[in-house]
């Protein structure tokens, strides 16, 4: 927008020096296209719906004086999405408001695919998961990594064709948002803060490696959602771009911007799908504040797929 404003206003003063605005803006063109888009909003679009949440162990922020808030559970149930996968799923078999799994797969009549990452399986536990409102006919886990990261698949029936569905949680930034809200902060991490940068993108390269090998085997066209810790302009990004088809380039709306804390301008949720799945409608949504990030929401169709 600046190399914009200053090629206006050199080319109306008639100063040669405007070719620098102009070349800047010609070789951020397609960096353009993925930061901004304005397409319709197609609500109404009849196809698979899928969605994709790093929820955060369903435990960030809530009304009632920091305690457990299960709204997030009825908006998450209310959703008409056919498909969720969840990043930070927590998974807890001995409470009954915090059984995650009954309350978004038993009690909505979903098939789901829980991966464990840390935790006991039989009481408590955090990883992630995949729920379906049609077959999971196969499922397993690309990599996992003590923590909160990995990545799983499930193949799913869908009327007479097979999807297969990645979620996945590449290694987490680990920022101190907090320490960066006003400048002494900022003074006092920012060294900290890049080392992190730099250390979390050589893990999360070694662990796209994986991913993209797995990817590549797949017998079936696939989706791939999750927090990817990537913003559009990384190497992560660019590599999966190669051979599949960002949905919010194709029918984005805004900067999508999906980090909800003071780094609010990072996109760092994503889907990402085969060339021949097409998506018809894409949504950041930005109105729910359950976690520290936004759930983001597609619609896919493809031929022969028959959806009322």
């Amino acid at each position: 927008m600046i190399n914009l404003f200053l090629l206006i206003i050199l080319t109306l003063s008639w100063k040669r020096i405007a070719f620098l605005p102009l070349l800047a803006l010609i070789i951020g063109y397609k960096f353009a296209l993925i930061t901004f888009q304005w397409h319709d909003k197609n609500e109404n679009a009849k196809g698979l719906k899928v969605l994709t949440y790093n929820a955060h162990n369903f435990f960030y922020k809530s009304n009632n004086e920091g305690k457990f808030d299960p709204n997030v559970y009825t908006w998450l149930q209310d959703h008409p999405a056919d498909i969720k996968v969840f990043q930070e799923f927590y998974q807890d078999f001995t409470t009954t408001s915090r059984n995650s799994i009954k309350l978004l797969g038993e009690d909505m009549g979903f098939e789901s695919s829980y991966q464990v990452i840390e935790g006991n399986p039989q009481k408590r536990s955090l990883g992630l998961a995949i729920f379906s409102k049609y077959s999971i006919i196969q499922e397993g886990k690309v990599f996992d990594k003590n923590g909160t990261n990995g990545a799983i698949f499930a193949d799913i029936l869908v009327n007479q064709d097979t999807i297969r569905i990645y979620n996945a949680h590449l290694e987490s930034m680990r920022i101190d948002s907090e320490g960066l809200e006003n400048i002494e902060g900022v003074k006092e991490n920012y060294r900290q803060t890049l080392g992190k940068l730099h250390r979390g993108s050589l893990e999360r390269s070694k662990q796209l490696s994986l991913l993209v090998e797995h990817i590549q085997n797949s017998p079936h066209p696939i989706i791939l959602m999750g927090d990817l810790n990537e913003v559009p302009y990384s190497y992560t990004y660019f590599k999966l771009s190669e051979n599949l088809e960002n949905a919010f380039e194709l029918m984005g709306r805004g900067f999508g911007f999906t980090y909800n804390r003071i780094l609010i301008f990072l996109r760092i949720d994503h889907i990402f799908a085969s060339p021949q799945l097409k998506p018809i409608q894409f949504k950041t949504h930005r109105e729910v504040d359950y976690s520290d990030h936004y759930p983001v929401s597609a619609t896919f169709t493809w031929e022969g797929l028959n959806i009322e």
